[in-house]
């Protein structure tokens, strides 16, 4: 299984590209053991669209049916790192081909251009911005791989 993490807006060069360089890049080590393929990030420029509803459909231009799709959402399911951990087992485990965690447009996702089985998630009820956003779901991955791998990252 892969799993995309597809964000509206880019991140250009400096310490968040790095943080979020840096999470990936143990997540892919820790994945290649558990049955994760890949572990990455899209960047999607949706300066250019002129309705919410657009933006979406260019967060969400990849997804194929029968893949899973979350979206991050303020009014999604608060779920812990464990819960996490345990959805990307059971994904895995079913034979989902793609992951992908859907990051939306400043002003969020259209919720009428969203496939009817889509799962929201929230990170929270605080607003983050963008970048962190991206860097915090990263971390949660890899954290959620760490603890299929039973290290000791996840001290809980």
């Amino acid at each position: 299984m892969k799993i995309s993490v597809r964000a509206s807006g880019l991140i250009k060069s400096g310490p968040e590209r790095t943080l979020l360089d840096d999470y990936l890049g143990r997540a892919n080590v820790l994945g290649r053991n558990l049955g994760i393929g890949e572990v990455f990030e899209n960047a999607v420029d949706t300066r250019n669209a002129k309705s919410k509803a657009e933006a979406t459909k260019a967060v969400l231009s990849t997804h194929k049916p029968g893949d899973i799709l979350v979206v991050l959402d303020e009014g999604g399911k608060e779920i812990t790192s464990r819960q996490i951990a345990k959805h990307i087992a059971g994904w895995r485990d079913m034979g989902t081909h793609t992951l992908t965690i859907a990051i939306g447009p400043a002003d969020g996702f259209d919720k009428t251009a969203l496939p009817a089985n889509t799962i929201s998630w929230s990170l929270g009820k605080q607003t983050w911005p963008h970048k962190l956003v991206r860097i915090m779901m990263c971390e949660q991955i890899y954290r959620a791989l760490s603890i299929l791998a039973k290290t000791p990252y996840h001290r809980q």
